[in-house]
């Protein structure tokens, strides 16, 4: 069904048409989750303007904006631990969390929830020695973020201002490999007198789940680059998502040609509510910080997750 497009240029377009060509175009391929998937290999990156506080949480359907922002402090704060997601009711990771899950990768040593190395670890704590995910590694490993936060501040036109979540000689101790695995954040100067410098993010996603995962993920590195430039002192301009292999599960078909149907409606707005001498560093977020403007969805769509 084609939709007349009142306002084509809508940002979420470009997510919408992804969709539509996987499923028109896609090559037809078995999976590790035995699904199957439709798949498209590299597309068009995406890119969402930030300015003025715009945050791209997508429209055609309700994005789970708490689980967006919870995360992503659980990933900031180095946790690797699936419970503390739990315990404030927040699912999305208790599928390679579970007993059953961990027993069927090799994990069988590890505590139900505990998911190894994986993102917030290797921000943190690149090239420490992972034991468990209730161990301390203050001032183990690579501090990727902060890293990148000094060199933002310090040194703007670097070109190495980069955080990777792709750890191989980690990957056989990760209950899921990253599937947003990198990404690089680019300075641009100011051009006048009393001029923010301005902050973009670039991502590179490996495995993009265009039904279920990849709004999430938008919506996580959108916020990413917020709270970056929020505490660097810039002011937030683009993020650009660029995919690997996209594919549509199978059994997300049919609810993804019922979101296509659906016309997008204007972005929301964040804000962060504390000042920057309340929150003093990227470690000083917390979920009350965020507060998103004029957000209003369509209906949820349901999707199942494959694990």
């Amino acid at each position: 069904m084609t939709v007349a497009r009142t306002n084509p240029d809508h940002e979420e377009y470009q997510y919408l048409d992804l969709i539509s060509r996987i499923i028109s175009t896609g090559q037809a391929r078995p999976d590790r989750t035995g699904t199957g998937t439709i798949a498209l290999f590299a597309p068009p990156s995406l890119r969402f303007d930030l300015r003025n506080g715009k945050l791209p949480l997508l429209t055609t359907k309700r994005v789970f904006w708490r689980g967006v922002a919870e995360e992503l402090l659980w990933f900031v704060n180095g946790c690797t631990d699936a419970k503390v997601l739990q315990e404030k009711g927040i699912g999305i990771w208790d599928g390679n969390a579970s007993r059953e899950f961990l027993d069927r990768v090799g994990l069988s040593h590890r505590r139900e929830g505990d998911l190894g190395p994986v993102y917030g670890f290797q921000w943190r704590h690149f090239g420490a020695t992972y034991k468990t995910c209730e161990d301390d590694y203050t001032g183990q490993g690579v501090d990727q973020l902060a890293e990148c936060i000094r060199k933002i501040k310090e040194n703007p036109t670097d070109r190495r201002i980069i955080m990777s979540a792709w750890n191989p000689a980690d990957l056989p101790l990760m209950a899921l490999p990253p599937c947003h695995m990198f990404c690089q954040f680019f300075v641009h100067l100011p051009e006048s007198e009393g001029e923010k410098p301005g902050l973009s993010c670039l991502m590179y996603q490996r495995s993009c789940d265009v039904g279920l995962g990849v709004p999430f993920n938008i919506a996580s590195y959108a916020l990413l680059t917020h709270m970056v430039a929020f505490v660097t002192g810039c002011e937030p301009r683009e993020f650009i998502l660029q995919m690997g292999d996209a594919h549509v599960y199978r059994d997300h078909v049919e609810p993804l040609k019922t979101q296509l149907e659906r016309e997008p409606r204007e972005f929301p707005m964040l804000k962060i509510k504390r000042t920057l001498e309340e929150i003093k560093d990227i470690d000083g977020f917390k979920f009350d910080d965020f507060e998103v403007e004029g957000y209003k969805p369509m209906g949820k769509i349901e999707m199942k997750m494959s694990a």
